[in-house]
């Protein structure tokens, strides 16, 4: 989908007019309706008003264009209700929001994050656990959370 197809699909969900969506993120009704026409988009913090005002990340206001995945635990972000939220309400879209929840990372180690994983994820190949510590410490340290450490 379009960024001008998911502005009106969104604008339509809320029963808004263009007028009203227009007030609610501070521009023209001229500006909606440009959105909507794909003759313009919207610019950086408009997006980041949208993404506030109508409980969306910012990444789904632009169609997806990336997969995100969790920087600290490495699970695909493939749904807004997903995503890890700052305390100001706004989507951190590097995170899940079992990993980072009200501005704090949960795991304050990667060996903690691991232990987690070994007591909670399936074990279809019966690995033992030295063998599945090893996988999680290799591919936890891919990730941006883990380099930084």
């Amino acid at each position: 989908m379009e960024i001008k197809d998911i502005l009106k699909d969104l604008r339509e969900k809320q029963g808004l007019t263009q007028e009203q969506m227009a007030e609610r993120v501070m521009v023209t009704r001229q500006a909606v309706s440009r959105w909507e026409t794909g003759e313009t988009q919207p610019n950086t913090d408009t997006l980041k008003l949208l993404s506030r005002e109508f409980d969306v990340s910012i990444n789904t206001l632009l169609g997806s264009p990336r997969q995100l995945i969790c920087q600290c635990c490495g699970m695909p972000l493939s749904e807004d209700s997903v995503i890890s939220k700052e305390t100001d309400g706004s989507y951190n879209e590097d995170y899940c929001k079992w990993c980072y929840a009200d501005g704090k990372f949960v795991y304050q180690s990667k060996e903690s994050l691991i232990d987690f994983l070994v007591s909670h994820m399936p074990n279809p190949d019966q690995l033992e656990e030295k063998e599945r510590r090893a996988q999680f410490e290799s591919g936890l340290s891919q990730l941006k959370h883990w380099k930084t450490f």
